[in-house]
Parts: structure tokens; sequence; C-alpha cells
């Protein structure tokens, strides 16, 4: 689970997404940056969740707010993904999880009986100067921007 805290400095991350696009810590520097991790795209639970996000996408806009998805998927999953339901933010295809593990959020989880390494769902919220506001780990998929905002 992640050891990082409100007030902590976010990880200085830098992936590609769905469609080969760099992005970094850096580039959301003046802007509130909502980066949420989730297991796998096209799953009920984290479609539930980006497209709360969308669906809410105008009040974070409003907010100031970027929002970035990450999860381990390849490129031409997270293209798919974006596209099916036309997601407004980029999905970070973290297949090597640099940024996975920048962030802390790779480890021992269980379903069904069975134990196996994934993404725990968590969503870090960080402020303009890269500082981080809020760690959300009990993600409420269906009403996560709620939790958010």
């Amino acid at each position: 689970m992640t050891t990082l805290q409100p007030g902590d400095k976010a990880p200085n991350f830098s992936g590609k997404d769905q469609d080969g696009n760099v992005h970094s810590l850096s580039d959301y520097k003046g802007k509130k940056l909502v980066v949420f991790f989730y297991p796998k795209a096209n799953t009920p639970g984290c479609t539930a969740e980006a497209c709360d996000l969308r669906d809410n996408f105008a009040h974070f806009q409003a907010g100031n707010y970027a929002l970035l998805g990450v999860s381990a998927d390849n490129a031409k999953a997270q293209s798919n993904f974006k596209n099916k339901f036309e997601f407004p933010f980029p999905l970070l295809a973290d297949e090597d999880k640099a940024v996975i593990q920048a962030f802390g959020v790779w480890g021992p989880k269980q379903f069904m009986g069975k134990k196996y390494d994934g993404i725990y769902r968590t969503t870090f919220v960080i402020d303009e100067n890269g500082i981080i506001e809020k760690v959300i780990t009990d993600v409420k998929t269906k009403a996560h921007a709620k939790q958010i905002l």
C-alpha cells in the first residue's frame, strides 16, 4: 500500500499515454492534477469509475483540475478503453509499472481466495505546486468524482 500522504511531494513521474504522448508531473504545474490508478481497462469497476469521472469532467475543468488515468495495460488496450467510452482525459499505459511503483500502488491482492500482485485502486489529488492534497484508497467507483470534489 502507498506510503504517500497529504502534504508529501508527489513523485516526479513520466509515462506514455494511449497515443504515445509523454506526460510528466511538471506538465501540470499550475493545475490541480487527479491521478487515478485502476486495475484493468474495460472491467466493470474500472469502467464505472472512469465513466463517473468523464460524466463530471466539466466540474473538474471548472475547478482547474486535469485528470490522468493509469494502469499497467498496454497502449492499445488503453486506446480502445478511451475511445469506447469517449474519455476526455489521457490514460497512461504503464506497462513497466514505473509510475505505479513511484506512487506505491502495486502489491499483493486477493480475489476469491486467489492471491496475486496487482494495482491498488487509489487516487491522488495533487495541487498546483506538486504537493499531494488528498489520497483516496477507499474508491467508490460509481461516485468517485464526488469523493474528489
